[in-house]
């Protein structure tokens, strides 16, 4: 998007180049990844920068309220309320789509998670093209993906805290299920790689009256990854029930993946928010429902069960009592804002990412996540014929 270097990568990128790039960072976290690579970082420039931290630090002072929260809370579901939740979510995710407004390129907001995202991959990835961008004239500059004026030393002593909470790593566990399967591996191994926590699947777990042991090791804090729409659809069976008082420290809590998530959007009120209604809220259907807008369950990852046309049918067909998980969002055009070497236009999906040490009461704007899309949605699964998409960063060069 930045018009100072967008020209210039452009001019130098080479298919062999950007291979270099992928095997590279292959290598550096030894594995394969189970998503797309993009051929280009976003370079973000400094206007567009100020809008995305205004949006998103106004979104996250929104969703603290008290108010808000205390309804927000009501999508807990009693059989996954698990106790103990104190504090504002360890991870929060804020999700804009870049689109244009009376000519001029601002956020729009599309999902919101108080979830984990790939926070240690991002920080290899960054690290990657910084290396390959230096091969490129007039591109050979300290580049940095990161908010708050962290630098990388910081942000991955920010990160640490908020993983580990001082635990020892040993007795610290990213969590998630079915893990060779997860296309979110790759971030499994950069936090290994990075902060010393070993990925484990809970079935590998034991239980001793109110405490988690990996073997012999005593479990004292969560690094919580795991969906909950993945583990209740595969039914899958655990050594512990999210209910109990377990004697053992959760980054995130589980709770926040169902009180911030798409569930809270009907509860936010600013220039960068879309309206949204819940489907058990709507008075009428309106007329221009395929044109104007989008259907969504209210907990799903990467774009599942999102529908971009929906119909009456598809409304009519969604049971009463499951009318409150869903909701129907104005439409967001998003811009091909980014001018490929092919001289195609690609769309931008940008990831504010907050961490929240035990410390600290607000979340803090920390780094980026970017997603580029030629499909009609920006999953990986809706981009597997096109170039230029996938997995990419936003980059700023420091001052």
């Amino acid at each position: 998007m930045d018009a100072r270097f967008r020209p210039l990568f452009n001019q130098q990128i080479t298919p062999e180049l950007s291979d270099s790039y992928q095997r590279e960072l292959a290598r550096r976290l030894g594995c394969e990844f189970g998503f797309r690579l993009a051929e280009s970082p976003v370079f973000i420039p400094d206007d567009f920068k100020q809008k995305l931290v205004s949006s998103a630090t106004a979104v996250v002072e929104q969703l603290s309220s008290p108010e808000r929260l205390a309804r927000m809370e009501k999508a807990i579901p009693a059989r996954w309320n698990a106790p103990g939740m104190r504090g504002l979510p360890s991870f929060t995710q804020v999700d804009f789509a870049v689109v244009r407004e009376n000519g001029v390129l601002v956020p729009k907001l599309i999902e919101l998670q108080g979830f984990p995202s790939l926070t240690a991959m991002q920080v290899i990835q960054r690290d990657v093209w910084t290396e390959t961008l230096a091969k490129m004239r007039g591109l050979d500059l300290p580049w940095s993906c990161w908010f708050s004026g962290l630098t990388r030393a910081s942000f991955i002593e920010l990160a640490r805290k908020t993983i580990t909470g001082g635990h020892d790593p040993r007795e610290v566990i990213l969590m998630d299920i079915d893990l060779p399967r997860q296309k979110t591996s790759t971030d499994f191994v950069a936090t290994k790689l990075l902060f010393d926590v070993d990925a484990v699947d809970p079935r590998e777990l034991t239980r001793r009256g109110n405490q988690l042991f990996r073997g012999s090791t005593r479990v004292r804090r969560i690094y919580n990854r795991i969906v909950f729409d993945e583990l209740i659809g595969k039914g899958i069976e655990l050594p512990f029930d999210y209910r109990d008082a377990l004697d053992v420290e959760w980054a995130p809590h589980p709770n926040w993946y169902w009180v911030w998530s798409k569930y809270s959007l009907p509860f936010l009120d600013h220039p960068s928010v879309p309206r949204a209604t819940f489907v058990s809220d709507l008075d009428s259907i309106p007329d221009d429902l395929a044109a104007r807008y989008v259907l969504k369950p209210l907990f799903s990852f990467a774009g599942g069960g999102v529908n971009v046309e929906p119909s009456r049918a598809d409304i009519d067909a969604i049971p009463e009592a499951e009318r409150s998980a869903w909701c129907l969002q104005e439409k967001i055009e998003y811009e091909p804002a980014l001018q490929a070497a092919d001289g195609g236009g690609v769309k931008i999906e940008i990831r504010m990412m907050f961490l929240r040490p035990d410390d600290q009461a607000m979340p803090l704007l920390a780094q980026n996540l970017i997603r580029l899309s030629r499909g009609k949605m920006l999953g990986v699964d809706f981009n597997k014929s096109f170039t230029w998409v996938g997995s990419s960063v936003g980059l700023s060069p420091t001052s």
